[in-house]
């Protein structure tokens, strides 16, 4: 059972994070300018949506479908292949965090494939 102190860690490393999406590549599920909701460091289940990053550009958030866990990171996809930019050129992503939520402009919840 865990106490306050740790209820209040799990609260802090688990902060939703307002993302803008950029970009066609998660067309037809997200679009450009949709507002979604990630949770950097909860944990990722294959098919979801996450919020993911590249070695390759480290400085560049995304979001991506985690297709599949690899012994280096995950297999992440755009879910529009021809507008996508992925782990398809870019090798493995590190995967912050589910996203799971779309803010704006159709709040609703986000399915895993």
């Amino acid at each position: 059972m865990s106490g306050p102190r740790e209820l209040l860690i799990t609260l802090v490393r688990h902060r939703p994070r307002r993302v803008l999406v950029r970009g066609g590549s998660m067309a037809p599920t997200l679009r450009d300018g949709d507002v979604v909701l990630a949770r950097p460091g909860a944990p990722v289940r294959p098919g979801e949506l996450a919020l993911v990053r590249w070695a390759s550009r480290p400085g560049q958030l995304s979001v991506k479908r985690a297709a599949l866990p690899l012994g280096d990171g995950w297999f992440a996809v755009g879910d529009a292949p021809a507008a996508s930019t992925d782990s398809r050129t870019l090798g493995p992503a590190e995967a912050l965090g589910p996203v799971r939520w779309r803010l704006w402009p159709r709040p609703g919840r986000l399915r895993a494939r």
